[in-house]
């Protein structure tokens, strides 16, 4: 019987015998796309490529695709568990062709992989077209063999695909596979378009890109059409594995046996089972997003994630399981995908830990909820209300992430409903909010444009590894899309044969300088890459046309300076994996002249211990003068060499080796010295998190590191002289002060409680008796408020049976403390009501028991008037 890694290893065989470049699955989190949540298909990778942005040195493809369908436009987290075949993490099987082969090709190489590799029958395999594609009929009918009762046409809905509004777009072709009537929904018409049933497995989709459409809705043929397919690995391992649900394949049945033993109950098909098949789902899920640098947060990616990963734990719970599980399930993913996958072992402990990490947050938050909801049926029911609000059950779960089935459940208890309605509508305004935050496509459409305005320029040629100025030729010049020549002081994009200057890219900001041609100059303020051309955006004086020769000038210092903490970034990313471990991976990073700034994933905070070590790593690599090598080879072989990819970047299949000599070796395009002694010194000026599980280390080097020092010492010197000591000694003297001050506070309290007893033994002749109640209410000085209480604590001892109720001045504020004896308090005598009264006409607020409160006001003037008012009261509550 067929494994799932014979039938993946199997595929990317049969389409490489066939001129196609195996190509690696990208990462979950697609790359320099901004429409996209996560990758969700295998087309996502090229899109540049199929859009004519990006360029490949190839033109047949074919890759095992990691993709993930929850949140955003594609969305399959509620259906997953309730069908065999819906998951919100899954593998797509496809292959490409961008301008190369075509319908004919696409649709033989699908069928001859199905029934003569595969070898299902043909006879159970359906095709739908689109309803006006008649080539693709033709080709079904003509040279494959399906009979025409089995080639369903379908509308714009379910077999026309685009891109988006505008942009590349086609017909497509989906196989369908019979799995027979025992399958069949039972419906008199049960058929292909007619129904959803588990009877019509869909299996391939094979799309036709050949138009392109325009903003006026019009569909212009591609000159270079193109194919793009997709196939789901799960469903196709159902087939071949015999099996009536995706679950019960070797990609699932090994994490559900996992969770047999962790709950001590055993997994059934039918609904019994749910709970099973979303944990086993949402186990790839959460292993791959992780391993991938998404981690738990309350926007975004992370948010998808913080949901899947505690809609398991909820599911884990209607199996019995009240503490932490989820994590345990990790390392069976990562053996049954390690083949294919091997950076899951590789990441296995971090994933984990992380998992653990918010599976207890989620428990504890739990506890929240279930106590919010209770305070929300306790108010309600005291307002005649038996209903919970969208907005509070949106509240519970948008703030304590509380589930709104447990909501539900709660409320159920207690004989409420909730009003699901409003928390739907609130679910979706919040949807329409991020959606209207979510950058647009314009810059693809920007990109779009300018490949099509140099579609006949050559890619820019980069020299600027190895100098720092050289002479090329203009081969244009743009200004808002058009190509030709400029009057002066006009903002220009400059393109030329060849260029020194480095475009932003990988963390690392662009070049700055001139351009100078025979006629004029253009100051560069900055550099961008589109497909193979590199942009100079900068000021023209004078005039330039294309053809004129120039010389290129960057600034050579800020260059360097940017090498310097390039190279650093490198220094400093292996130093974290020593310190902390293979988990602490880079995920951005920023290197200019100025600074840098590295972000890495590490779920708690530096010691001071580790700072120290890290810096003292990365200042010993430059203390030995490490020579730094650069090699230019293809993907694989550098993978080879041991070369660390960095997360979030996009290789092509030549990639460019950063070596650090015996010490550090990155996939990185960017500018770095030749010798880790050139960068001088290392300095980190600050480290601190930036979300969940990520942290940011801020350092500087070189010239950036001697004046941050320099400016060290010149404060030390300042505060030497203040301390009138040495700098070196300033440490002690601080030392010596402190134990000074110390002393002076101990005299000083000392001083303050015997100037308290006295002033309290000096008022007790204010003391009044009421109706046969000692009542000494007066104002008083005082330092502190803890004198003020200290003083009005003696006076009670004193006293005995008494009301005090002492006023001060202290700060510029009204400081009220009261004392009510427990005989006192029976006559009606309450502590805090009389300090609230006179704390309101001060100006301020505050309360306390009814044997003793403290309150405080702003209305000094008002001090008086404020203790005359509790005595007042107190008169009236002993009459």
């Amino acid at each position: 019987m067929w494994t799932s890694s014979e039938i993946r290893k199997t595929f990317l065989k049969y389409f490489e015998e066939r001129q196609h470049t195996v190509v690696d699955s990208s990462s979950l989190v697609p790359f320099n796309d901004p429409t996209l949540l996560f990758t969700n298909a295998g087309m996502n990778q090229f899109k540049d490529v199929f859009l004519g942005i990006d360029k490949r040195p190839y033109t047949r493809a074919t890759t095992s695709q990691k993709c993930v369908r929850a949140g955003g436009k594609h969305n399959d987290l509620d259906t997953v568990g309730r069908t065999p075949r819906h998951h919100t993490f899954f593998e797509m099987l496809g292959n490409f062709s961008f301008g190369d082969y075509f319908k004919e090709d696409a649709i033989r190489f699908a069928w001859e992989f199905l029934t003569e590799v595969a070898k299902l029958p043909a006879d159970q395999l359906w095709a739908t077209i689109y309803q006006d594609d008649d080539d693709a009929y033709n080709l079904w009918l003509d040279m494959i063999g399906v009979p025409a009762q089995r080639i369903v046409r379908l509308g714009e809905k379910d077999n026309f695909w685009s891109m988006g509004d505008t942009g590349p777009c086609g017909p497509c072709s989906e196989i369908l596979y019979d799995r027979g009537e025992s399958y069949s929904c039972g419906h008199p018409q049960c058929g292909i378009g007619v129904c959803d049933c588990d009877r019509w497995l869909e299996i391939w989709n094979l799309v036709f890109m050949q138009f392109n459409r325009n903003e006026a809705g019009e569909m212009l043929p591609l000159p270079r059409p193109s194919i793009d397919t997709g196939m789901g690995l799960e469903r196709l391992t159902s087939i071949l594995q015999k099996v009536d649900s995706n679950f019960e394949t070797d990609l699932f049945i090994p994490i559900i046996k996992n969770i047999e033993i962790l709950t001590d109950r055993k997994y059934n098909s039918g609904e019994a089972g749910f709970p099973f098949r979303v944990i086993a789902d949402h186990s790839r899920a959460c292993t791959f997003l992780i391993a991938d640098g998404v981690l738990p947060s309350n926007d975004g990616r992370g948010y998808v994630l913080r949901r899947i990963l505690r809609r398991a734990v909820r599911f884990g719970q209607f199996l019995g399981l009240e503490e932490p599980f989820l994590y345990k399930n990790v390392s069976v993913v990562s053996n049954l995908m390690q083949d294919a996958y091997p950076e899951l072992v590789e990441k296995e402990s971090f994933v984990q830990e992380v998992i653990k990490l918010e599976e207890e947050r989620f428990f504890v938050t739990l506890k929240e909820g279930v106590k919010k909801v209770e305070e929300i049926i306790q108010s309600a029911n005291a307002a005649d209300r038996h209903v919970i609000t969208g907005a509070e059950a949106f509240t519970l779960y948008d703030t304590y992430g509380f589930p709104l089935d447990l909501t539900e459940d709660m409320a159920e208890e207690n004989r409420f409903t909730v009003d699901t309605d409003g928390f739907h509508r609130m679910m979706e305004e919040q949807r329409h909010r991020a959606r209207q935050a979510q950058k647009s496509d314009i810059a693809f459409e920007g990109e779009q444009m300018l490949a099509q305005v140099l579609a006949d320029v050559p890619p820019t040629g980069f020299t600027g590894y190895d100098r720092y100025e050289d002479e090329s030729v203009v081969v244009a010049i743009i200004k808002d899309n058009l190509r030709e020549g400029f009057a002066a002081d006009t903002e220009v994009i400059v393109i030329t044969s060849s260029t020194p200057f480095y475009a932003e890219s990988g963390g690392q900001v662009a070049d700055t300088g001139l351009i100078c041609g025979a006629t004029g100059t253009v100051r560069v303020v900055d550099v961008q890459k589109v497909s193979g051309w590199i942009l100079h955006r900068g000021l023209l004086s004078g005039s330039l046309r294309s053809g004129d020769l120039v010389r290129l000038e960057l600034d050579a210092e800020l260059r360097l300076d940017t090498s310097r903490n390039h190279t650093a970034t490198h220094l400093l990313h292996k130093a974290l994996r020593l310190v902390l471990g293979d988990h602490a991976q880079q995920k951005g990073s920023l290197v200019e002249p100025a600074k840098l700034r590295f972000d890495f994933s590490q779920l708690s905070a530096l010691t001071p211990e580790q700072v120290d070590e890290i810096e003292e790593i990365v200042n010993q690599a430059i203390l030995d003068s490490r020579p730094v090598r650069t090699t230019v080879t293809d993907i694989n072989h550098a993978r080879e060499m041991g070369a660390t990819a960095l997360f979030g970047e996009k290789y092509g299949d030549e990639v460019r080796v950063v070596e650090v000599n015996d010490f550090s070796m990155e996939l990185c395009g960017g500018a770095h010295v030749r010798n880790t002694g050139e960068i001088g010194l290392f300095k980190i000026v600050g480290e601190g998190s930036i979300g969940s599980g990520l942290r940011r280390i801020e350092a500087l080097t070189g010239k950036g590191a001697r004046g941050y020092f320099k400016e060290i010492e010149r404060e030390a010197k300042e505060a030497a002289s203040f301390l009138k000591t040495t700098p070196s000694d300033i440490s002690k003297r601080i030392e010596a002060l402190n134990r000074t001050m110390k002393e002076k506070d101990k005299e000083i309290m000392q001083l303050k409680t015997r100037l308290s007893k006295a002033a309290s033994e000096n008022i007790t002749d204010r003391v009044v008796n009421m109706k046969g109640a000692q009542v000494l209410i007066t104002e008083v000085q005082s330092t502190d408020a803890n004198s003020l209480r200290e003083s009005a604590d003696r006076l009670r001892d004193k006293l005995g049976s008494a009301v005090v109720l002492l006023g001060a001045v202290i700060d510029g504020r009204v400081a009220l403390v009261c004392f009510v004896s427990k005989d006192l308090i029976q006559r009606g005598i309450n502590a805090g009501q009389l300090v609230g009264v006179a704390a309101r006409i001060t100006g301020g607020g505050g309360g306390g028991r009814a044997d003793m409160a403290q309150a405080g006001g702003k209305d000094v003037d008002q001090l008086s008037n404020g203790l005359a008012a509790a005595q007042e009261m107190v008169q009236k509550s002993l009459t």
